[in-house]
């Protein structure tokens, strides 16, 4: 099993469906607030179920949304097959879109799913297709130093401040027999320091910034935005 293979199955990562909800809808909060226009190309690459990209879509001109699990992007068509604004990308992902057509591409809880390798050929890719001025944003970025104390951590405040505290307890002894903690095992996450990060978006024509906050609740996590020149 690799990384794609388990979230195109059935997966706990979400503790209950008020952890899920919750969740989502955070996460749209946040990338709809990076939406400078409400005509802008957005696209949400790695985007998951992405239960609240009518949010975002309503704050922008067209939404393409990407992820590399063909069962999820069974559901996205399924869940936005009525919404005109939003385009769910096939299997060429980020290539779909068309050459500096787009505003943002937005890459949320993804880099420590890649290889440094991927994440190179996507810069890449998203320099082609980004507009001069528009902005690659990289969130949930794992620091090189983190440890699992820190996400754990970081569930529990979310999970005490939406009223799921008791359900992440469980859920966190879930995970501890899960497919997800042995492929973690397995195959590991990829981490980046600050400057290393840094680094790679300036290598790939870039200027790179890290930003203050994080996308979503784990404020432990980096996020990074680099601007085509």
């Amino acid at each position: 099993m690799n990384w794609r293979d388990f979230w195109n199955g059935e997966h706990s990562i979400y503790v209950n469906d008020r952890h899920r909800a919750l969740h989502d809808d955070r996460i749209a909060r946040d990338v709809a607030g990076l939406v400078e226009g409400a005509d802008s190309a957005v696209l949400d690459f790695g985007c998951g179920e992405a239960s609240g990209a009518a949010l975002v879509a309503a704050r922008c001109g067209r939404l393409y949304l990407y992820d590399a699990a063909p069962l999820v992007r069974e559901h996205l068509r399924l869940r936005f097959s009525r919404n005109e604004k939003i385009v769910v990308t096939d299997a060429g992902g980020i290539d779909e879109a068309p050459d500096r057509g787009l505003d943002i591409i937005v890459v949320n809880s993804v880099l420590q799913y890649l290889t440094r390798a991927e994440f190179e050929a996507l810069l890449d890719r998203a320099r082609v297709k980004l507009r001069a001025g528009g902005r690659i944003v990289i969130a949930d970025v794992i620091p090189a130093g983190a440890k699992a104390a820190d996400d754990i951590a970081a569930l529990l405040k979310f999970a005490f401040q939406g009223g799921f505290f008791f359900a992440a307890l469980g859920g966190l002894v879930t995970t501890f027999f899960s497919d997800y903690r042995k492929l973690r095992a397995q195959l590991g996450l990829t981490r980046y320091s600050e400057g290393d990060a840094l680094a790679l978006l300036a290598a790939h024509g870039f200027a790179g910034a890290r930003e203050p906050r994080n996308i979503g609740h784990n404020q432990t996590r980096m996020m990074f935005t680099g601007r085509v020149p």
